[in-house]
């Protein structure tokens, strides 16, 4: 879908008004039947359709929210509420404008969009399933500000699109091949590393996880650097790419706990989209993404619980459990990006359970040792995206619940505080301001939650774009 800003009186056969006030009817071109029909069927949020038989016109009436921010989302879901509608009547094209000053159309437009997202790739009438709408006519917002709600889409599908990828396609070879054709259209310099070389530089981390899978592991290096960015040290992004998870010889035990374990490398998917959003909006920021992949099987010479194992660092690390594998392809990566001399380093990944069970679908849970300013721009970029940023505790004390009797550390640090525990394992392998984030909650939806689709939903991706707008 393309979104395109065009002059308030250009019009398409179909025609979305915003407004915030029901007062605002009396300056649109309506008949007194329409006004009168309108203000006694309008609902908060649900667009009402004025069928003139040769044009279609729908009034979506949201009320303002306390914050700019609810506002916003608010907007958002009622564009998400309009997907159905144009798509019962088969719109192809929709012009939105808004009559309040308080709404925003390019809201609008953006929970349109991706309301309208479906994965079809494997439906045998797949084009019949896809919603017809192709091109959104915004009537208000400037050039730049439509250009980079594109390029946030862009990200966000293409994240979705490689999160609901099965195994038998995305290997961790196949997920390096799509950074590299992403690449190649976005502008972005890519490097793969292969397992020759992840060998060579013995990422111990990476390659545990990986010794009982069939298909060989890689590290994908990605970079965006135009010409006088206004960051003089890169930010650099680091996701999780197990592209699937048995849990190793730590079965996962839990009825259905496997069926969308496809989505363990929602991380990964989210940096690369992070990425592509950055490049195609042209962001003058310096930026890396690291991608480590694998899948995790109990298969081959497997790595099983009680094995120590030496990380790219020299650190060494007693498994104790295999399913909790994450963390050491995020730790090879984390010590990796130490050779760019970070301005920051954030890391993406479905790491854990604790943190969907402590706030489910509804945010991304943070922590890390980045100063207060940065998680302050990422709490607002999270507000901005609606991809809420719940902070937890970083005490030192949680880092006395990995220490091992044999190793440097353990894999994990038991029941409590789960979620923190594996943020105090990546920690170790950090030393720059660094921002973990734990997106196994939203990362893949059994259902789908207004705007975002059942599967992959994208998260991270619009979260880190607005972030890195607040560098510019």
């Amino acid at each position: 879908m393309h979104i395109q800003a065009v002059a308030s009186d250009e019009a398409s056969r179909y025609r979305a008004v915003l407004m915030s006030d029901l007062s605002k009817l009396d300056q649109l071109a309506l008949s007194d039947e329409e006004r009168n029909y309108a203000r006694s069927h309008l609902k908060n949020g649900a667009p009402l359709l004025i069928n003139r038989y040769t044009s279609f016109l729908y009034l979506v009436w949201v009320n303002a929210r306390p914050t700019e921010a609810q506002t916003a989302e608010a907007v958002r879901l009622a564009g998400n509420a309009l997907v159905e509608p144009l798509r019962q009547v088969q719109a192809e094209k929709i012009t939105i404008e808004s009559s309040s000053s308080e709404l925003r159309g390019v809201h609008l437009a953006e929970g349109l969009a991706l309301g309208t997202y479906k994965f079809t790739k494997y439906f045998k009438e797949g084009k019949s399933k896809q919603h017809p709408l192709a091109e959104v006519l915004l009537a208000e917002g400037s050039e730049e500000e439509v250009r980079q709600l594109n390029a946030s889409l862009a990200g966000t599908f293409l994240a979705r699109n490689l999160v609901n990828e099965p195994l038998s396609y995305l290997t961790a070879e196949r997920l390096a091949q799509e950074a590299q054709e992403a690449g190649k259209t976005h502008g972005l310099a890519v490097e793969v590393l292969s397992k020759k070389k992840i060998e060579s530089l013995k990422m111990g981390g990476l390659l545990a996880v990986n010794r009982g899978s069939e298909d060989p592991p890689t590290f994908t290096i990605l970079e965006h650097k135009p010409d006088n960015p206004v960051n003089e040290k890169p930010i650099v992004l680091v996701g999780k790419g197990v592209v699937y998870d048995t849990g190793g010889m730590s079965l996962k035990p839990t009825a259905n706990s496997m069926d969308v374990m496809k989505s363990d490398m929602g991380g990964a998917a989210a940096a690369l989209g992070a990425m592509v959003a950055a490049a195609k909006a042209e962001l003058p920021l310096h930026l890396v993404a690291l991608l480590p992949a694998t899948d995790n099987r109990p298969g081959k010479n497997a790595y099983v619980p009680g094995d120590v194992i030496t990380m790219y660092d020299g650190t060494t690390v007693e498994v104790l459990n295999t399913d909790a594998e994450g963390r050491l392809l995020l730790a090879d990566a984390l010590t990796y990006a130490q050779k760019y001399e970070p301005e920051l380093v954030i890391d993406l990944a479905t790491l854990t359970g604790n943190a969907a069970i402590a706030v489910g679908k509804y945010g991304v849970v943070g922590m890390g040792s980045a100063g207060e300013e940065a998680f302050e721009q990422m709490a607002r970029a999270g507000e901005r995206s609606y991809e809420r940023l719940a902070r937890l505790p970083f005490w030192e004390e949680y880092s006395e619940l990995l220490e091992s009797s044999i190793a440097d550390l353990k894999n994990i640090g038991g029941r409590e505080g789960g979620a923190i525990t594996a943020g105090k394992f990546l920690e170790h392998f950090t030393d720059y301001p660094w921002i973990h984030l734990d997106i196994a909650g939203p990362a893949f939806l059994n259902s789908a939650h207004h705007y975002r689709p059942a599967g992959g939903t994208g998260v991270g991706v619009r979260l880190l774009f607005e972030f890195l707008k607040q560098k510019l």
